[in-house]
Formats: structure tokens, C-alpha cells, sequence
């Protein structure tokens, strides 16, 4: 737009206001105004919430001195209220008004290290240590948060200060000066450390939380006096995206504001930077030599990287069985980067640097802390472990591109490791025979290799092509677990029916000695009759009850006949008796001749009952058993149902201890297993040391036993929970992490991080 053009009202980037002018004066004291205005009504609004947040605190306290801590610190607060108010808005009123005359210190107009935040950890005492992390996640977060109205206010006023340049750091109604300034009003407060953590809290919810509004009302305000009236939101980087203009973004030039996606990402990674910035300044912490020399640019470390990734390309990917040595060498080039980096740096510029700039070397220490997680991770397979360990130099290339990865759970580079090492958790060579997961992410490792310059757009291309594969795979997965998922559910569909039926003719028969052949009837023919009906119709319908209303009548009918009454009562059940077993056997796929047969033999043992045929005597049983006709034949579409009563009741799959016999460790495993949902992966390795990965695909409503599936859906295990325990407390089974590769990694990083900060602090 050409600026002759433009209404007289309207002020753009060209347009350079004198700040000691009338209009730009007018408009700093409109800005001065709108914050005191605000920020008074912010802090008086905290101050009127500690006192209930520290009562809360002193009644839940564990112990009475705890108790006492908050007691006091309530009194200090009321006591120095207004000494604290006074002190903070006089320090925002200074910086203000240092601002509007053009007095900044060179320590404000100065860009702020990143890694370090707004505050100089260096000279922080070690007992200010917990402070600092406060202030610095409390900073980072809200200029994350905040990123969209604090980038246009930065723009706006850098147009009303002559062109100066306005930071998020330099910002004097910015978090990090405002921080800052209630930071060092708060030395007015003597107070516990735990009192004064809970009020930063406060001032974060209360003051930090409400910079929105104050923002949006300098530039609306500013707006209308037409400073930028219609600036947009995110500024597209010098040269066009290319390595040079984004290395030139990232070392100091406007940039569009970081958006993070959450708020405990920003805070982890201010964390990250305030734990870099405490590990500097120990002298005992290794850094590069400090010998003289112009530091390396942006654009000289990714050209210096570049070099190196032309090289690593040229060296294969691991083949699927990785040697000792081979998986050495890549854990030595993840470890020697740095220094490679700076030989490589020496020989572009024909000296070798011998120091980086802090930013640099705190993203360089990040992204190798980052790549010796994933060589460590036991929840990678080894050879998927070397696989991505090769990804180091374009991960840190993308880093130093653009300085977000590590701030966006979204960022496209992120996702893509993180979707990588979400396959590769799955991986085995069992379930992987084909090899198409592994060539996968091998030629995804390549491309990256090969391909990626400075155009991150590379991972979003290859994020897509690895959720096409992961797709294509997931639906016939699913549908081969889907099947393992319904057999074995028939399965056990089956085996309770087996134990119902089971226990059903073993408690009605009780203590009774039946005959071998009613026996027979019952545990063999009719147990399969029962057991198709509650598969068929149900455990509590009528059919059931009908069939066991039989078994009731059939063991009546075995009863010894002594008087006339008995004999009616007995000729009265063979009837229903006789319908009974016709239907049945028939349901069972007995043929009409077998039927014929069973009914003949049960006819003659009620005559004999009756009275009505002799009863053999013993010298004639053995030639009447010779003519007794053969067992019946058990249908090959039942044969697998034909068990013995005693079988189904000592089923050992049924056994589960008693929870007092079972060992510490184990029932130490058992919370675990409690605690599984589908979907979670587990590693088995059995006395062979071959290992398997596999899912939790279902968890059986009826036996509560555990069914793992591998990659390909196919099954590989299922256990009871007492089973699944114990196979864990030998150390055949563990539990594989199921969130994703960069936050394990991160928060290992800043875990490791703290450790050496008290290590360094025990030896001082």
C-alpha cells in the first residue's frame, strides 16, 4: 500500500513517531494510564484473596507448625499490604515512566536470553532457586498465552518510540517486567518461602490472568488513534521461510508469537530453561572453551549440519538383527555431536569457534539429552532405538529453524517423532515378518536424512504418509482382533455354560448313588443338552428351568419303590420322563436308533424298579452286562462338550489363591494389572529370551481374564489377573509407557537437570 495513499489518521510501520513529540507523548501517557489504572485494580484484587488462601492451606496443614507458617504469614501480609502495593506500582509507574522519556536501561533494551528467561538465574542464591522457577514459568506461560495481544501492543508502541525495537522482555507492561517488578516488591515481605510461592500464585491468577483485558484495551485504545490500525496477528519471517530468514528470526528479528497448545507445555519448558540457566552458571558444569572468536550464526550452525546430515545419510540403516558395535557407533555419534558440530564449524570458517551462543548450546544440549532418552528408552525395541537415534542432526536443525518444537505438543516435527516411536513400540520381528513396519520407518529415517534442507514442511508430509500406513494397518488389525476378541468370548460363553450345567446336576444329585446308566444320561447327553440351552436361550429362561425340572424328576425316578404310592408316583413321571429325554437327545444331534435304544435300556431298569422284571442276580450281572448294549456314540458336533463332571469342577483355570497366600511382589502386581485399560502394551520375553510386544485388546466380563493381541491383531496370550501378576513379578512382563515419546523425554530431561543442580549444590 503506498503510504500518500493512506487516510491522515492512519500511522504505519514506515511512519516513525518522536516519543518526545505531542502526539507520541500523548499517546505513552494514554498506555501509562489504561496499566496503573489496571494493574491497581489487579493487585488490590489479589491482596483480597490471600488471606482465605492461606487459611485454606493452615486448616489442611499436616502439622502444627505448618499451621503456624501460614498463621504468620497471614499476619505479615495484612501488616505489609500496602507496603508491597506501593512498592510494586511504583516500580511499573518508573518503568513506565522511564519508557515514555526514552530512558530504558541497557539491561531492558537488551534481548533477554531465552533459555534463561527475564531473570538472571546466575546470580540467584540457591536457597532463591524454587523462587526463580515460580517467576520464570509464571513469565513463560503467560507470554505464551498472551502471545497475540502482547506481539500487536510490542509493534504498536515500537511505532510510537521511533522505530525502537519492543520486546516481550523489554515490554514495560509486559509478564516479564511485571514479574519482575513484583518480585522485587515482595522482598518487602518477610514471610516463609511456602507463604510467599502461594502468593506468586496468586499474582499469576489474579494479575497475570487479567493482562488480557489491559492489553486489549492499549490497543484498541491505540488503534483508535491510528497507530497499526490494521496489523495482523502473525508477521511472515524475512526471506521467505528459507534457512537464512528463518535463522535470522530466530536470532533476534520480529517473529510471529509462539502459541502454545497448553499450559503445562509452556511451563515444562520454562522450567527446562530456568533449570539450563541455573546449570550455567556453576562453574563446575561443563561448557565449550571460551576462547576468542566471533559466535557461530544461525545460519553457519545449519550449513555446519547440513554437512554433517549429507554424511550420516550416506551410512546405512541398521539391518533388523543390529550388531553390539553398530548400535555403539550410533550411540557415539548422538553423544559427539557437539564436538563434530564444532570441528565442522571450524572448518567452514577456517578457525573453530570456541564458543556458542547460550541459546545455541542450551538447543544443542536439548535435542542430544533428547536422542539419548530415546537410545535409553526400554520402551522402544533396541533396533527401533539405533533407527531413530539417526534422526539427531535434522531434529536439531529443525529445532535451531524454528525454536517452537519444543513449546507445541503440535508442532509437525514433534508429531512425527512422536508418531514414529509410537509404531515402533509395537514392533517385534514375530509381528512384523514382512518387514513392512520396519521398511517404514527406515525409509522415513532416510527421507529425512536425504531430503530435509530447511523446509519443515517435510515432517507434515511425512507425518501423513507414516498415519496413512498406521491407518491401512489398524483396519485389518482390528478386524483380526475383532475375531481372536469374539472366539475367545465364545469360548467362555462356553465354559460357563459347561460349569452352570456342572454345578446344576452335581447339587441336585448331592449324596445320592445313582444308577451307572441314569449317571451316564445326566453327566454325559444331558449336562450337553443343558449347556446348548444356555447358550441358546439363555441361564434364566424358561427352556433352562424346563430342562432342570427333568434332571429333578429323572433322580426322583431312581428312588427305591416299596409301597403302592411309590410305584403310582414313578408311573406317573415316565411319561414326561420319556418326552423329555426324545426332545433333548434330539437337540443334541443323538439319531432316532440311538434314542431308541437309551429308552429301551431305561425301560427295562423301571420294570425292574416296579417290580415288574427280575432284578439280575450277582452270579448273572457280569452275563447281563455282556448283553447290555454299548455306550452311546457322542456326536462329533457335541464331542467337545462330552466332558466329565469332575473335569469341569477341577477346572485349574478357576483356581485363583487366597489373597493371603499370595506373595508381597505379586500383590504388589496385581494393583498394576488392576489398573490396565485396552489398549495398553506390554512386552513378554519368555526363558528363551525371545521377546513379543502385545495389547491389551479385552478384558473378559466373565472370567475377568486379560487378552493381548500383537500389531497384526493376532492373539499371542490371555491370563487371569493372578497369572498376568505373577508373570510380572518374575520380570517376564512389563508394562511399556502409554504417553507419548517427547514428554517422557522431557520430563527425564528436566528430572536429570534437577539432579545435577542438587548434586552441584551438595558439593559446594
Amino acid at each position: 500500500m503506498n503510504p500518500a495513499n493512506e487516510p491522515s489518521n492512519i500511522v504505519n510501520l514506515s511512519q516513525r513517531l518522536d516519543p518526545s513529540s505531542g502526539r507520541g507523548g500523548d499517546l505513552l501517557n494514554a498506555v501509562r494510564s489504561i496499566a496503573t489504572r489496571r494493574l491497581q485494580q489487579y493487585i488490590g484484587n489479589m491482596f483480597e484473596h490471600v488471606d482465605d488462601a492461606l487459611f485454606d492451606l493452615a486448616e489442611k496443614a499436616e502439622n502444627n507448625a505448618a499451621q503456624m507458617h501460614y498463621f504468620d504469614g497471614m499476619r505479615e501480609v495484612r501488616k505489609r499490604r500496602p507496603v508491597i502495593e506501593r512498592s510494586f506500582l511504583a516500580q511499573v509507574s518508573r518503568e513506565l515512566n522511564d519508557f515514555v522519556s526514552g530512558q530504558r536501561s541497557t539491561s531492558q533494551s537488551g534481548t533477554a536470553t531465552p533459555l534463561a528467561g527475564s531473570i538472571e538465574l546466575s546470580l540467584v542464591a540457591d536457597n532463591e532457586l524454587e523462587e526463580s522457577l515460580a517467576i520464570t514459568s509464571m513469565i513463560g506461560k503467560n507470554e505464551t498465552r498472551l502471545a497475540r495481544d502482547l506481539f500487536a501492543v510490542n509493534q504498536r508502541l515500537s511505532v510510537i518510540c521511533g522505530g525502537a525495537k519492543i520486546e516481550d522482555a523489554t515490554n514495560p507492561v509486559g509478564p516479564a517486567l511485571l514479574a519482575q517488578a513484583f518480585r522485587l516488591s515482595m522482598r518487602e515481605l518477610s514471610a516463609d518461602m511456602r507463604v510467599k510461592l502461594i502468593i506468586y500464585k496468586l499474582f499469576d491468577r489474579y494479575v497475570m490472568a487479567s493482562l488480557d483485558e489491559l492489553y486489549q484495551e492499549t490497543n484498541a485504545e491505540l488503534m483508535r488513534a491510528g497507530v497499526l490500525p490494521q496489523l495482523r496477528h502473525e508477521v511472515v519471517r524475512p526471506g521467505g521461510g528459507t534457512a537464512t530468514g528463518t535463522a535470522a528470526a530466530a536470532a533476534g528479528d520480529v517473529a510471529a508469537p509462539v502459541a502454545d497448545d497448553s499450559e503445562a507445555s509452556a511451563e515444562l519448558l520454562q522450567t527446562l530453561r530456568t533449570l539450563f540457566g541455573a546449570r550455567r552458571a556453576h562453574p563446575d558444569v561443563p561448557l565449550s572453551a571460551l576462547t576468542q572468536g566471533p559466535l557461530p550464526t544461525a545460519n553457519e550452525l545449519i550449513g555446519a549440519l547440513s554437512v554433517l546430515q549429507s554424511q550420516a545419510a550416506t551410512v546405512p540403516v541398521m539391518p533388523l538383527s543390529t550388531g553390539g558395535a553398530s548400535a555403539m557407533d550410533i550411540t557415539q555419534q548422538v553423544l559427539q555431536l557437539k564436538e563434530q558440530l564444532l570441528s565442522q564449524l571450524g572448518s567452514l570458517r577456517g578457525q573453530k569457534p570456541g564458543q556458542i551462543a547460550t541459546m545455541d548450546e542450551d538447543t544443542i544440549d536439548l535435542v542430544g539429552m533428547l536422542f539419548e532418552f530415546i537410545l535409553e528408552d526400554r520402551n522402544l525395541p533396541p533396533q527401533m532405538q539405533v533407527m531413530l537415534a539417526r534422526l539427531q542432526i535434522p531434529y536439531l536443525k529443525a529445532a535451531i529453524i524454528d525454536r517452537k518444537l519444543f513449546a507445541h505438543r503440535q508442532h509437525p516435527a514433534r508429531r512425527l517423532l512422536d508418531g514414529l516411536a509410537e509404531a515402533a513400540k509395537s514392533w517385534s520381528e514375530e509381528s512384523d515378518r514382512d518387514g513392512r513396519l520396519h521398511d517404514t520407518v527406515k525409509a522415513i529415517v532416510e527421507r529425512l536424512l536425504q531430503e530435509f534442507d530447511d523446509d519443515m514442511t517435510i515432517f507434515d508430509r511425512l507425518f501423513a504418509e507414516l498415519q496413512q500406513f498406521q491407518e491401512s494397518n489398524r483396519r485389518r488389525a482390528e478386524l483380526a482382533e475383532q475375531r481372536v476378541a469374539e472366539s475367545t468370548r465364545g469360548r467362555e460363553k462356553l465354559e460357563q455354560a459347561r460349569r452352570r450345567a456342572a454345578r446344576e446336576i452335581l447339587n441336585r444329585i448331592g449324596d445320592h448313588v445313582l444308577p451307572p446308566l441314569v449317571h451316564g444320561v445326566l453327566s454325559r447327553a444331558w449336562a450337553n443338552y443343558l449347556v446348548l440351552t444356555i447358550l441358546r436361550k439363555g441361564d434364566e429362561s424358561p427352556e433352562l428351568r424346563e430342562a432342570l425340572r427333568f434332571v429333578d424328576a429323572f433322580i426322583a425316578s431312581t428312588k427305591p419303590v416299596r409301597t403302592p404310592e411309590a410305584k403310582r408316583d414313578l408311573r406317573q413321571l415316565l411319561p414326561g420322563i420319556e418326552r423329555a429325554l426324545r426332545k433333548g437327545l434330539a437337540n443334541v444331534a443323538f439319531q432316532d436308533a440311538d434314542i431308541e435304544r437309551l429308552l429301551g435300556q431305561l425301560h427295562t431298569y423301571y420294570r425292574q424298579q416296579l417290580g415288574e422284571a427280575a432284578i439280575p442276580t450277582t452270579e448273572q450281572q457280569p452275563q447281563a452286562a455282556e448283553g447290555t448294549p454299548a455306550p452311546l456314540p457322542i456326536p462329533e458336533s457335541i464331542q467337545p462338550l462330552a466332558e466329565s463332571m469332575a473335569d469341569l469342577e477341577d477346572d485349574p483355570a478357576l483356581a485363583e489363591p487366597d489373597a493371603a497366600t499370595v506373595a508381597p511382589e505379586v500383590r504388589e502386581e496385581l494393583e498394576h494389572v488392576s489398573e490396565l485399560k485396552p489398549g495398553t502394551w506390554l512386552e513378554f520375553n519368555s526363558t528363551d529370551d525371545h521377546f513379543e510386544r502385545a495389547k491389551l485388546s479385552w478384558i473378559s466380563p466373565m472370567s475377568g481374564r486379560y487378552l493381548f493381541v500383537n500389531r497384526r491383531g493376532l492373539k499371542v496370550a490371555d491370563y487371569s489377573p493372578y497369572e498376568l501378576a505373577t508373570v510380572m513379578a518374575e520380570g517376564r512382563a512389563r508394562i511399556l509407557a502409554s504417553n507419548a515419546l517427547f514428554d517422557r523425554a522431557m520430563d527425564a530431561i528436566v528430572d536429570r537437570l534437577s539432579h545435577e543442580e542438587a548434586r552441584t549444590n551438595d558439593t559446594e
